[in-house]
């Protein structure tokens, strides 16, 4: 089977960083080592995709052996880095790993390791979130919440802190309301390689050039006015729609048009405000508004609930219940690697957690390090209650991967059959479904 050279690329990263963190060297040489591998890991995808558009300029006649002389090249390289890589995570990840019973340390665990600031500027009650590591790694912890329902989320941790400042313009149009509207109108991309529609629009906000023109200003500072940026685009669409949700509820008072405001709103930033009020509401009639305005209107509005409980663990407009804090203090360290044994009480340890660690902290932090649990998930099985799985509620804890002993494997349930947890070795903090055959079991 030809070895993808990304792949490599990759595998030999994490084995260069295992090394690091195991070396006795200084802290901040450390660091600035960790942050060069981690851009070099970034980087994979890009070489892969080089190759490929080199190697398709050749005659088509030798296009196979020089793709076959790549593989034969990626292949040794892995293994040659082979003695040093982890285990092979599993391609699908069905039922979490056993969790291995814990050998106390010798040593005191060791302190957890510095946060790294986001790198953008965020409204305070996002500022706290301390992702570790880049923004990508933590985004790519964030898979589609919803199935079926809303596309690949991709960077939204990214888009919060602006989502949440655009939501602030007017009462109208609030935070899962735009972020509903991002997810439909390009999935939540941005930056030079977001898709351009087939009329021209771009951007994360999908923006034509009148418009953009119009409402494009220099939102985050950083001197220039950019359509495929997400804090100019986010604020953009934020004044764009309370604009229109402005004009549109002066309408109905002078009995001009008919409906919902928002539904309104929303239905001119696809079709623009002119339709609404030619219809009189909705926009009726013609082929586009029939196909394509009035479903984006359903879809947003069918996901703006979701989208709430998305947002709310990130923007702090939790419920303000201990179980909230659970969820919270959890989803704090989204990206961060899993290591077996790793963190308790204090965070993380050894550069990581595993799933137990991370429940061990996230408890101990949202009851205020009043409640400590057990280290492994067997014995935090016996904490608590065994409640329906149907009827878990953010911050209760899922346990899963039964064996002789008790549960392999415990997660924290975030909401709509899903939860946040460490998986397994090569993997991160992540949100992903609830596994089949997971029980539920209420500590706080």
């Amino acid at each position: 089977m030809p070895v993808d050279p990304a792949a490599v690329i990759v595998a030999v990263a994490t084995a260069l960083g295992g090394l690091v963190q195991g070396a006795d060297i200084p802290l901040p040489v450390k660091d600035h080592v960790t942050q060069t591998i981690q851009s070099i890991e970034a980087a994979a995808p890009g070489a892969s995709k080089q190759l490929d558009e080199a190697i398709a300029l050749l005659p088509e006649q030798v296009q196979g052996q020089a793709r076959q002389a790549v593989s034969d090249a990626a292949g040794a390289a892995r293994d040659a880095a082979q003695p040093y890589l982890p285990p092979e995570p599993q391609a699908a990840v069905v039922t979490p790993p056993v969790e291995a019973p814990l050998v106390p340390p010798a040593a005191p665990p060791t302190a957890p390791p510095a946060v790294v600031s986001p790198l953008y500027a965020a409204p305070q009650a996002f500022a706290d979130v301390p992702f570790v590591g880049d923004l990508s790694r933590a985004a790519s912890a964030l898979p589609a919440v919803f199935p079926g329902s809303i596309a690949p989320i991709g960077a939204i941790a990214v888009f919060v802190p602006w989502l949440q400042k655009a939501g602030e313009i007017c009462d109208g149009v609030k935070p899962p309301v735009l972020a509903a509207l991002y997810n439909a109108e390009n999935g939540f991309r941005f930056g030079p390689t977001a898709p351009v529609s087939r009329d021209g629009a771009m951007g994360p906000g999908q923006f034509m050039p009148g418009t953009w023109a119009k409402y494009g200003k220099d939102a985050d500072g950083d001197g220039k006015v950019d359509v495929l940026s997400v804090a100019d685009s986010v604020m953009a669409s934020g004044n764009l729609l309370c604009d229109m949700y402005g004009e549109i509820d002066a309408w109905k008072k002078q009995g001009l048009v008919q409906g919902d405001t928002l539904d309104l709103t929303i239905a001119g930033y696809n079709a623009g405000v002119g339709a609404v009020r030619r219809s009189a509401g909705m926009p009726s009639g013609l082929p586009d508004y029939e196909n394509q305005t009035k479903p984006y209107v359903r879809k947003i509005r069918a996901t703006e609930a979701q989208f709430a409980m998305i947002l709310a663990p990130f923007t702090g407009n939790s419920d303000g219940s201990v179980g909230s804090k659970v969820v919270e203090a959890a989803l704090k360290f989204l990206g961060l690697p899993y290591v077996w044994g790793g963190g308790n009480i204090n965070g993380p340890s050894g550069g990581g957690f595993d799933c137990s660690g991370l429940t061990s902290f996230a408890m101990y932090q949202a009851t205020g390090d009043k409640l400590t649990l057990p280290r492994t998930s067997e014995t935090q099985w016996n904490i608590g209650m065994e409640i329906p799985m149907e009827a878990a509620r953010p911050g209760d804890l899922v346990f899963g991967n039964w064996q002789a002993g008790g549960p392999g494997h415990v997660g924290i349930y975030i909401g709509n059959g899903q939860m946040v947890h460490a998986p397994q070795t090569g993997d991160v903090v992540r949100v992903g479904a609830v596994f089949e055959n997971m029980k539920a079991r209420r500590i706080v």
